[in-house]
């Protein structure tokens, strides 16, 4: 048999409670929804779960699934890896307790359940087994349905997944000494981003050049990250009073920052020694909207003797 493959997918379908509501005279038994999920492409349930709503123990319940082994092929029912069931339980708040049970679970497919009713020789066994096939009704109804999200879920975390690969490639090749060529951060990666920008500065060994239209102190404070010998300066649009007056405190402290007005740019461009980077974000905005970097191919010399050319 193929390997099964996990889907990290739980489903709950609260609608599911209007059909079983439709069955008035059977047993009130909670919670079915919450009992699906999606392993190896299909739903199913755990043995312990069916076992509580059966109202008999689970080694009672397996022991006559074994009696009737013949009545229940692995596409009935089947028992979970060690890596499936960690999976599950990850996705589960209720399920820590299988962490410590020495056997693996069973889980049983539709199918499977409607066989358990037959070999189950409990007075609540057939009206239960109701409940939980038109609770597998409504679910099915619902993934149908709703297949166009659920794709665009998945399409949506792979990307993140792809992305948060970029940028732990981004950051070993910093830890590495290595210049990054180019990257992405999105909206939330506030520290991520910030921590970024603070390696390329700590990894200065001569010169840093700033070209950005609106900084601020953070601006500043991040700047100081760089090592003693090495000197910055910041090209700006403009120099307000208040952003005069932290230029001033801050270099009456602190290794000094050379602050020029220059209004020829409308991007934000970050020059490590000779590299130089086109940042998609004003420094003091890191993280807050998505933004790329790349390194490019001019040297920090030939931009900033644009400058001095233009000036």
């Amino acid at each position: 048999m193929a390997k099964k493959k996990y889907v990290d997918t739980k489903v709950v379908i609260k609608s599911s409670e209007e059909v079983i509501a439709k069955c008035d005279n059977l047993p009130s038994v909670p919670n079915i929804e919450e009992m699906i999920f999606t392993i190896c492409g299909v739903q199913v349930m755990l043995d312990r779960d069916l076992a509580q709503l059966y109202g008999v123990s689970t080694s009672r319940l397996n022991q006559q699934v074994n009696r009737y082994i013949a009545r229940f092929p692995e596409a009935f029912r089947f028992q979970l890896t060690t890596e499936e069931r960690d999976k599950v339980i990850a996705i589960c708040n209720n399920l820590q307790s299988l962490k410590f049970n020495p056997s693996l679970p069973y889980v049983f497919t539709e199918q499977g359940i409607a066989q358990l009713s037959s070999v189950l020789h409990s007075p609540i066994a057939i009206e239960v087994s109701v409940k939980i096939m038109n609770a597998f009704v409504v679910m099915r109804h619902f993934l149908v349905s709703n297949a166009a999200v659920f794709q665009r879920l998945e399409n949506l975390e792979q990307h993140q997944i792809a992305t948060d690969q970029r940028i732990d490639h981004v950051f070993h090749l910093l830890e590495a000494g290595q210049q990054p060529q180019q990257g992405i951060f999105f909206d939330g990666q506030i520290f991520d981003a910030y921590t970024f920008v603070s390696d390329l500065i700590r990894s200065a060994k001569k010169r840093i050049v700033l070209l950005d239209n609106y900084i601020d102190d953070t601006v500043l404070t991040l700047l100081d990250k760089r090592k003693k010998t090495v000197s910055a300066e910041i090209y700006t649009r403009k120099i307000l009073p208040q952003l005069s007056l932290d230029i001033a405190k801050h270099n009456a402290q602190y290794l000094p920052i050379t602050v020029t007005t220059f209004d020829k740019t409308h991007d934000r461009f970050l020059c490590i020694d000779s590299t130089v980077y086109h940042i998609g974000a004003s420094l003091k905005d890191l993280g807050r909207k998505w933004f790329a970097f790349s390194r490019l191919e001019m040297s920090a010399e030939e931009l900033l003797n644009k400058i001095v050319e233009i000036k």
